[in-house]
Order: C-alpha cells, then sequence, then structure tokens
C-alpha cells in the first residue's frame, strides 16, 4: 500500500491550510486508518495556545483521520460534517507537542446517513496521548 500525502488529504479532506492536520495515511482498510504526522511541532499550528500544543488538540487529530477513512471509504471528497459528540476520552499526557512522529489511528465502529462513530487514538513512540469516541454529523 503506498502512503497518501499531503497532495491527496489537501484535496480530499474539507480542512483547508494550515488547518490540514496530517502528513500522510500510512495505511486503511474498509473499517480503520493510520495516519502519521510532525505538524504538531510546528510553531504555527493553528490549535497551538501560545508555546504549547494541548492534548485536547489529539481529539481534532482523531476527527481529520476519521475524515480521510471517509474520503477512501467513499472514493471521494470527504463531505462537509461537523463534530457532534465526543466521549470516553482519556488523556494521557499534558500536552501533545512531543518528541517523534504522532501516529493517529482511527476505527469506524458505525455509520449511517446522517452521521458517523469513530474510535480514535493518538500516539508517539508507541506511547497513548489521548484516545476517545468521536461522532460526527453529517451536514444536510
Amino acid at each position: 500500500m503506498t502512503p497518501l500525502g499531503r497532495d491527496w488529504l489537501a484535496q480530499h479532506l474539507p480542512h483547508h491550510g494550515a488547518m490540514n492536520l496530517l502528513d500522510e495515511v500510512v495505511a486503511w482498510d474498509a473499517a480503520s486508518l493510520h495516519a502519521r504526522t510532525a505538524r504538531h511541532r510546528d510553531p504555527s499550528n493553528p490549535l497551538r495556545r501560545g508555546t504549547e500544543l494541548p492534548v485536547a488538540a489529539g481529539i481534532e487529530y482523531g476527527a481529520q483521520a476519521a475524515a480521510a477513512h471517509g474520503a477512501l471509504a467513499s472514493g471521494g471528497p470527504s463531505g462537509a460534517g461537523m463534530i457532534a459528540a465526543v466521549r470516553a476520552v482519556t488523556f494521557h499526557a499534558p500536552r501533545l507537542d512531543v518528541e517523534g512522529d504522532l501516529d493517529v489511528r482511527v476505527e469506524q465502529l458505525g455509520a449511517s446517513d446522517t452521521g458517523v462513530l469513530y474510535r480514535f487514538e493518538v500516539s508517539a513512540r508507541g506511547e497513548p496521548l489521548v484516545e476517545g469516541r468521536v461522532t460526527v454529523a453529517f451536514a444536510r
């Protein structure tokens, strides 16, 4: 499987410019996706608060990986959606601006015409940073 890079992500996700936070899709199948990024260390990351990137920003990384999975599953650009709910979130670190790339993994738990539910995990060097579930509602 050939990784999908920034060009593919820019064409298939609704997140533009600096808000497109993933660098590449490493692997995917019908139910899951693994993405990787180094953008968490970028001083101009739009989710940064002063000199730190709060661990809660990991929710957005998970949501963007879910959008990438949705684009791959549908065969086209990810449609507009919004985070409708975030549940069972566990923070394992105070910040996301850690050494090493971030690995972002999502697993689709359910889907309907109105939205989709994913489990997500953001880790670095094999250590979990944040995990939880995100529900994305599709725009009508």
